[in-house]
């Protein structure tokens, strides 16, 4: 086995339930801080690292009062809470040595720089962490469809989707006892039987860029590390 990673450049996609931990919505501090510290240990090796953050944790707290809003709105408001999360996650990183910043796709600029891809390129070449905010920018397009077209943009070698289970099941192993583990599965093969692992959008990103995809849990302790070195860990979508 190597010592060098397997890849130089990723593009991590949290979602922003992974950062309630066990909390029933908002930002669980000691969870933020353990996905940090593996995040600041791939760095370590070398490894740049971009992240695409969700809103889920913070929208779940006014879920109930969009009921019936305007899609678009409700939309912008989600965008509102990557940004806040995005700050978090950024803060967290500095506490641990890490430099962070976070780029926006919609423009806040006394909070946040806006999105400018070159600029991206130059922080990842110069180590730091790039946070990418507010998903897309547009409405109707989802932090997954973000995570596929940022993760394209920068010439990223994998999109890491991080998620509470250990990669793709053949059912949900939280129902069927019996469900069993994809090691590695063909885009073809994903669509075909229909497993949801991104958005169609998103997915169809990503097959068309041939950005493979790995889906891991993020709870599992190092398995973020695994990934980059190369070893077996979750669930690899490939062109």
């Amino acid at each position: 086995m190597s010592n060098s990673p397997a890849h130089k450049r990723i593009l991590l996609k949290l979602s922003g339930e992974a950062l309630m931990g066990d909390d029933a919505f908002g930002i669980n501090r000691a969870t933020i801080v353990r996905m940090v510290e593996e995040i600041a240990e791939v760095t370590r090796l070398g490894v740049q690292v971009a992240v695409v953050i969700g809103g889920g944790n913070i929208f779940r707290g006014v879920a109930g009062g969009s009921v019936g809003m305007d899609r678009a709105t409700a939309d912008y408001m989600g965008m509102l809470a990557t940004v806040m999360n995005a700050l978090a996650l950024a803060d967290a990183m500095d506490k641990q040595g890490l430099t962070a910043r976070v780029m926006s796709a919609i423009a806040i600029e006394q909070v946040v720089e806006p999105y400018v891809r070159p600029k991206a390129l130059q922080y990842l070449e110069e180590g730091k962490v790039v946070v990418f905010a507010a998903g897309t920018g547009n409405p109707f397009f989802t932090t997954d469809t973000a995570a596929a077209l940022r993760g394209a943009e920068i010439g990223a070698e994998l999109v890491l989707k991080a998620t509470k289970v250990d990669g793709v099941y053949t059912a949900d192993p939280m129902k069927d006892p019996t469900a069993t583990l994809y090691t590695k599965l063909s885009f073809d093969e994903a669509m075909s039987r229909n497993l949801g692992i991104m958005d169609a959008t998103a997915f169809a990103l990503c097959r068309d860029q041939k950005l493979p995809i790995r889906v891991f849990s993020i709870i599992k302790s190092g398995a973020l590390k695994r990934v980059v070195m190369g070893e077996e860990e979750g669930t690899l979508v490939y062109a």
